[in-house]
């Protein structure tokens, strides 16, 4: 046994700690978790900067993708204590990351910015924590900045949430001031977890990740019992069984253990192991073989829904195996990507991805460029919507080349159209509000509160289509407001609307990989974007060329591209005007023979050029 095996065999349950720390976007919470790192000695002072953030894209943009565990020893007033520590990420795409780590813990660091004061996560994150119980640890964190207001922060914890200022430690974890503070905190605040080690065993699955070596590697939280290499154990989920391969703790990479207990969080693979990560359902509860009928399984969690759906093709089609490929392995660890093969005329073969939010996808794209080197075409996102028919039928299609050709109440088998909403809370300092609410007006949104949390800060809520939300909402919302106001959303329901099909016909041929559904409203300004935008990519041809913008049955714009064209006339100097005209009539006669025979070539440059943002 090594010595720290030996030191965490001695540790009684009572003693155990399982937080996570959670906070809006940018609050510190990645540094704060290097600090207390550090602190515990689990690395060594003055590394690397953001240790759990193990992806290249989480480094370089600076924000956490996927929540990451590592445990410690700390000693305080003479005794060892095992303390397990979840870094979770801000984003509101990533919600459901902050969910799962919940159901490891038994209390968070509810982290807040002293310079920002809370925003829209916070708020989010707290009743998330509070629905499932867990004792919350104020920290006010950036106190060391010269905008910090660490009273006002107090102030809106304390009318906001009701959370004692008195209980708050008030750290700056760049500089590791008072740091020291938060660990005592967390032993007297946080419950230790519950458990008995000589019950059968009972373990949760909160997250897995794909190795090439091990295959399925999971994260485990056990309830009761213990595990060690060489058990057999079942899922409750899929009914398949496994023999355990090692067992061990994130300290903080993958160190191998003797055996794992109740209360501890660590990994576990398998020997075979698990070659589908599909067979690893988050939120599973697993057991040794024999003891399915002594234990109840735990209740799982709610998967996420994709909402936000793009094509992507390869740029060059010679590149769809590698392509191929490259998606799968990225999909094998983060299975809220829901992926299906599509095909287009103009850019051959490629795929239908779902993603959680916009902020997804613009990450997974990243990662394709970065870690695989691979170069492609993404069309702009389209959410799902909903057909219903005369015969009751309810029908939910996500890719706009399914949308039905006939128009809603004209006798014909359609009855109505839905698409999805979702409820919005904006917060945001009252200077911006004016402009805020224009711009969720412009984008059809239906304002449903607005409250002011403190003198200066409003909360302002509001229902609003899916389909102006992944249009590059926030992006909008942050120039509004230089910044300052945070967005947290979720999902409401689907309601009755007047969308249309809008798509582009070049010389009467559709082209089908940019149709998109959008409201009857928007068509028009949209379809001459289009146009204006596709005739600069489009060459001039031998014959005259016409993009049009169709919304359903309807032309909403249009552009003409006039052909190339010989001089016919410069032979004559002082001609009668007949012979003019009838030169000019024999050209355009050959043209016309060379439009009927002629097809336009569109070069795949000019779809790549049109979609590029």
């Amino acid at each position: 046994m090594s010595n720290l095996e030996r030191r965490i065999a001695d540790i009684p349950l009572d003693r155990f700690r399982n937080f996570c720390i959670v906070a809006h976007v940018d609050h510190g919470k990645s540094t704060l978790s290097d600090r207390l790192l550090e602190l515990t000695g689990t690395i060594a002072p003055g590394g690397n900067k953001q240790i759990l953030d193990k992806l290249d894209v989480e480094r370089e943009r600076g924000i956490t993708v996927k929540a990451q565990t590592c445990s410690m020893l700390y000693n305080y007033r003479g005794q060892d204590y095992l303390l397990h520590l979840v870094d979770t990420p801000g984003h509101v795409d990533f919600r459901a990351e902050v969910s799962r780590s919940y159901a490891s813990c038994g209390g968070a660091l509810l982290l807040v910015d002293a310079s920002q004061g809370i925003q829209a996560q916070t708020v989010a994150n707290f009743y998330l924590a509070f629905a499932q119980g867990l004792r919350l640890v104020p920290i006010i964190n950036k106190i060391d900045l010269p905008s910090a207001d660490a009273g006002r922060a107090l102030e809106q914890m304390k009318d906001t949430f009701e959370l004692d200022p008195a209980r708050a430690v008030l750290v700056s974890a760049k500089t590791g001031l008072n740091v020291e503070a938060i660990l005592p905190a967390v032993i007297e605040q946080v419950p230790p977890p519950v458990g008995d080690h000589l019950k059968p065993l009972k373990l949760l699955l909160v997250d897995s990740w794909y190795s090439n070596y091990k295959g399925v590697i999971l994260l485990v939280r056990i309830f009761d019992g213990q595990i060690k290499a060489g058990d057999h154990i079942s899922s409750f989920a899929t009914g398949l069984r496994y023999v355990v391969g090692e067992v061990g703790i994130m300290y903080p990479n993958q160190t191998p253990q003797q055996s794992l207990r109740a209360g501890q969080v660590g990994y576990i693979f398998f020997n075979p192991g698990m070659k589908r990560s599909q067979e690893a359902k988050v939120g599973d509860t697993y057991t040794t073989v024999g003891a399915e009928k002594l234990v109840k399984p735990l209740p799982g969690f709610e998967e996420p829904k994709a909402m936000v759906f793009v094509a992507a093709f390869p740029v060059d089609q010679g590149d769809y195996a590698h392509l191929e490929d490259s998606i799968n392995q990225i999909t094998l660890n983060d299975r809220s990507v829901t992926l299906q093969k599509e095909s287009s005329q103009a850019l051959g073969a490629g795929w239908r991805l779902g993603f959680l939010g916009s902020l997804h996808c613009s990450v997974f794209e990243d990662r394709l460029r970065q870690e695989h080197g691979a170069s492609l075409l993404i069309t702009p996102p389209t959410v799902p919507f909903k057909v219903i028919w005369k015969d009751g039928r309810e029908e939910t299609i996500s890719n706009p080349a399914e949308f039905p050709e006939q128009e809603v109440g004209r006798g014909g088998p359609l009855v109505e159209l839905q698409e999805p909403f979702v409820s919005m809370t904006i917060t945001l300092p009252e200077e911006y509000l004016g402009r805020v609410i224009e711009l969720c007006e412009g984008n059809r949104g239906e304002q449903k509160e607005l409250s002011f949390f403190t003198a200066t800060q409003v909360i302002l809520k509001y229902d609003l289509p899916l389909a102006q939300l992944v249009d590059d909402f926030f992006g909008k919302l942050k120039s509004a407001t230089k910044g300052y106001a945070s967005l947290d959303y979720e999902e409401s329901d689907w309601r009755k609307s007047n969308i249309v099909k809008l798509q582009l016909l070049v010389n009467k041929e559709p082209v089908d990989a940019v149709a998109r559904v959008v409201h009857y409203s928007q068509a028009e300004r949209l379809g001459r974007q289009w146009v204006t935008k596709f005739r600069e990519h489009v060459d001039r041809q031998m014959y005259e060329v016409v993009i049009q913008a169709t919304a359903g049955k309807r032309i909403v714009a249009r552009e003409t591209i006039k052909p190339f064209r010989k001089d016919v006339l410069s032979k004559l100097h002082a001609s009668d005007v007949s012979r003019r005209r009838k030169l000019l009539e024999k050209q355009k006669e050959g043209r016309k023979k060379l439009k009927a025979v002629g097809n336009i070539s569109i070069d795949q440059k000019a779809f790549q050029g049109f979609l590029a943002k």
